[in-house]
């Protein structure tokens, strides 16, 4: 079990992890709406008054106003998460900056590999290496899914499968 303090240190990437994917459903959500009117916005998503206004439909008409108005309040929410991913990730610097934590020097180290970038430098080393102990390369493996799950049962030997993508061919 992670210390009080280990799982606080978990929270920061956690958060923004959430912030993102509630941008992502929000504005898949935004150009649902402008899909269900027949409308694709192209480019950068902008959906200031001004913009708002300017969207026609098909036959040149404007959006409803029930419409224009659920998608400046989506928007507004846009707006808003984009700014709490800013402030989340300027803490997540900030926090690099100081180095007070034992962890941070892990996370550098990551960074510096090719392929793995900050978000997932932060997360393998928060929650895999940051509170855990392990004792050899295999236990690390297992952790994280890279080892073989072999699943003997009598005549079937396989590896195993989550249930929905299982499939059983009895032997002939």
């Amino acid at each position: 079990m992670p210390s009080s303090e280990e799982e606080d240190r978990r929270q920061l990437h956690r958060e923004l992890r959430a912030a993102k994917k509630e941008k992502t459903r929000t504005t898949n959500r935004i150009k649902g709406l402008l899909a269900t009117q027949g409308v694709r916005i192209k480019g950068r998503m902008d959906l200031s008054n001004e913009r708002l206004s300017a969207i026609r439909l098909w036959n040149g008409a404007g959006l409803g106003e029930g419409l224009k108005n659920r998608l400046r309040r989506e928007w507004q929410h846009v707006v808003f998460l984009i700014g709490q991913i800013r402030e989340l990730e300027a803490t997540r610097r900030s926090e690099l900056k100081q180095a007070d934590a034992p962890d941070l020097e892990k996370i550098e180290q990551l960074k510096k590999l090719q392929g793995i970038g900050p978000e997932s430098s932060w997360v393998i080393v928060r929650e895999l290496f940051g509170w855990r102990k392990f004792r050899n390369r295999r236990e690390v493996a297992s952790l994280i899914g890279l080892t073989p799950t072999p699943h003997d049962s009598g005549d079937s030997k396989r590896e195993s499968a989550r249930p929905e993508t299982a499939t059983y061919a009895p032997s002939r």
